[in-house]
Order: structure tokens, then C-alpha cells, then sequence
């Protein structure tokens, strides 16, 4: 379901930049995968993961972010790329190397998402919160 013609001009430039940040983490990082790019193959095996990992891995992230794009498919798009990046995350906590960027890229997921599709805002409402003046509950 394509809401994006419902959306305010901010929203849909919103949408445009997350949805273009989320492309240029995971293209470059899937292409550099599947070409066996030296710095992909270094990291990965300091990783002690092999390099015949690397085309499967890339070839899956491809699959993940135009799932995520297409609008009938975002919402499970959203779920498989938040499953990759959490390995990623884990892969970096216990190699002890930086593991914000792959945290950063799946909030602009969950945030781009959070933008196109109206249920997703009803299942994980922003609320404002009001100030409380000292009273409990």
C-alpha cells in the first residue's frame, strides 16, 4: 500500500532522505560484499567470519533493502533489515568495533517506515508527553 501521496510535502522529503541514507549504507556495503572487496574481506575475517560468507551476505542485504522499498513489502522489509543490522550490532559488540553505525541505519529504517505506513504509528505511537506538575500517575 503506497501512503506516501497522503503525506504532508515535509513528510515525503522526510521519507525521500531516510529512505536515501538507508540506501547508501546498504548498496555500497553489499556491492563491496559481493566483489569480494579487500576492506570487506580484512574486516570480516578479523571478524572470523570466512569470505565465503561475503556473496551470500551481500546478495541477502540486496534482497532486504528492496524488499524494504517496495512499498507492498516495507513493513517485512523493515523487519528483515532490523534482523541483519542486529547481527551486525552483536558481530560488532564482540569483535569490539564500532557498532553505532549499523544502531543509526536501523533507526532511519524503523524511522522511514515509522513515516509511510499509518499502522505502524498506531502500533508504536510518539506521544507528547504533558507536564506533570508534581502529580503522580
Amino acid at each position: 500500500m503506497n501512503t506516501t501521496s497522503k503525506h504532508s510535502k515535509r513528510t515525503k522529503w522526510a521519507i525521500w532522505i531516510l529512505n536515501i541514507l538507508v540506501m547508501a549504507a546498504f548498496v555500497p556495503s553489499a556491492i563491496m560484499k559481493v566483489i569480494h572487496n579487500p576492506m570487506a574481506v580484512e574486516g570480516f575475517t578479523k571478524m572470523g567470519i570466512p569470505v565465503g560468507a561475503l556473496v551470500p551476505l551481500g546478495i541477502v542485504e540486496l534482497l532486504c533493502v528492496a524488499i524494504f522499498l517496495i512499498p507492498r513489502t516495507e513493513v517485512l522489509g523493515t523487519l528483515l533489515l532490523t534482523g541483519y543490522l542486529g547481527g551486525a550490532v552483536l558481530a560488532n559488540i564482540i569483535n569490539r568495533t564500532e557498532f553505532i553505525h549499523p544502531f543509526v541505519v536501523g533507526l532511519f529504517v524503523w524511522a522511514s517506515t515509522w513515516l509511510r505506513v499509518p499502522e505502524f504509528r498506531t502500533l508504536i505511537p510518539v506521544r507528547k508527553t504533558e507536564p506533570s506538575f508534581g502529580h503522580c500517575g
